[in-house]
């Protein structure tokens, strides 16, 4: 089909990587069947887009909406009257043939106006408990896209508007295909990622290095770890693996993921739904702990799936201290076969065409409200 240049689909996400990179994976797709992504965010979300000419790039004023703060309470709602302004003249002038809302309440000002507007559009909801943000956008929207058969919290009647395809994936760390590296012998190198998500993780920094460096110094000297923290704890965390004698990555941000999951045996991460998804296309069995302020418990909810399959091993931080995560990493580490089929596992869980599934929703749904001139 010949796409006119002027087929604008707006992709808006809030400013998380969990939010962002879903939404970079579905731009791509869409922009290779001939569509136009244009990409809105907040502030936050700048940090993780690419500056390209392929993909434009708008920030629109947001605000959360958890606090019960007088003041924080009239910010927010000062900055959603602006960005339901911003959106308006936004979508006016660049006519977009659908929008799509990847969550997070930056997206709420660009879909609700779209919706006003009777544009097309979709929300993506890529946890397994429904967020705030797309619960209240789920009655004014064209469709509601699941990354679960069972997502909870979504109001039980909009359930004719769900459409299951799971959590798109870079397109990168899908083309990873081998579960692990090999089969390894007794002295072969482990290799260990550890990553507290796109805004780093104090309780990582503090327990996780410490946790490896009580180890057998036999393990210690097998081990290879690459740990992504924030920029302000980098030094002390290489200092702890410097004194453990642990060769060790440590840097604020992984810019070549597939390098880091490609080359890894075990993960230990947060449960972020992106992080999760991610694991299960690469095949990469992790220690979770879910950030335990996350809104509804949410990430808790994502890693069942990981948990029961056997390709994952939960510690609520709360339970947390570096004796009970060294004997959780001492008796995973000690078998590296073991970690390897449970890499298969978590590959088993995986929808690596959940991208190409949003974007033949979306494209489908154009053509249904008559803004293109066939469906694809």
């Amino acid at each position: 089909m010949d796409i006119g240049q002027q087929n604008n689909i707006l992709i808006v996400a809030g400013g998380t990587g969990g939010h962002i990179f879903p939404a970079l994976a579905l731009a791509d797709c869409l922009r290779r069947l001939g569509m136009r992504p244009i990409f809105i965010t907040d502030r936050r979300g700048l940090g993780f887009l690419p500056q390209s000419p392929d993909i434009p790039l708008y920030s629109l004023s947001a605000g959360s909406f958890g606090s019960k703060n007088l003041i924080s309470i009239v910010s927010t709602g000062y900055k959603l009257v602006w960005g339901l302004i911003e959106s308006r003249i936004l979508i006016s002038r660049l006519a977009p043939v659908a929008v799509i809302g990847f969550g997070g309440y930056a997206s709420v000002a660009t879909v609700l106006v779209a919706s006003q507007m009777k544009i097309p559009t979709i929300i993506h909801e890529a946890n397994t408990v429904m967020g705030r943000a797309n619960r209240f956008l789920a009655a004014r929207v064209s469709v509601i896209a699941t990354s679960s058969p069972e997502t909870k919290r979504l109001p039980i009647c909009h359930k004719n508007k769900v459409v299951y395809t799971g959590v798109p994936v870079r397109e990168h760390i899908s083309a990873i295909t081998e579960l692990a590296v090999k089969r390894l012998g007794p002295k072969s190198r482990i290799r260990l990622l550890a990553t507290g998500g796109s805004q780093g993780s104090r309780t990582f920094s503090a327990v996780v290095p410490r946790a490896l460096a009580k180890l057998p110094f036999e393990l210690r000297h097998r081990l290879f770890v690459v740990h992504q923290c924030r920029h302000s704890e980098e030094n002390a965390v290489k200092l702890v693996y410097e004194t453990a004698k642990i060769e060790a990555k440590v840097e604020p941000f992984i810019e070549n993921m597939v390098e880091a999951l490609e080359g890894s045996h075990l993960v230990v991460c947060r449960a972020g739904a992106s992080t999760l998804a991610e694991l299960a296309v690469a095949g990469r069995p992790a220690v979770i702990i879910p950030y335990p302020y996350a809104t509804d418990d949410h990430q808790t909810a994502n890693a069942q799936a990981l948990l029961d399959s056997g390709a994952g091993w939960m510690v609520h931080e709360k339970d947390l201290d570096v004796n009970k995560l060294k004997i959780c990493l001492f008796k995973l580490l000690s078998d590296v076969d073991y970690l390897v089929d449970a890499g298969g596992k978590a590959r088993a869980l995986s929808r690596p065409e959940a991208n190409h599934l949003l974007a033949r929703l979306t494209c489908d749904l154009i053509a249904k409200s008559g803004s293109l001139q066939e469906a694809i």
